[in-house]
């Protein structure tokens, strides 16, 4: 009877954990990952900017200044 009670035991365990883990993964997928209001814009690793177009409108690839 003992080894029985150890086995169903560890089977909940395993199970809550694996529940746990679940409702876990469903909150970092759905949950709100938007800024709020006051909160600070995100962090830019690289600037963006657009290439350079002379008037004749041809596109400069690396313009000189």
């Amino acid at each position: 009877m003992g080894v029985q009670a150890g086995a169903v035991r560890e089977l909940l365990v395993v199970l809550v954990m694996a529940g746990i883990g679940l409702l876990l993964a469903l909150l970092a997928a759905f949950g709100p990952w938007h800024p709020g209001a006051g909160d600070r814009p995100p962090a830019v690793v690289v600037e963006l900017h657009s290439p350079v177009r002379p008037a004749d409108g041809r596109t400069v690839a690396n313009p000189v200044n």
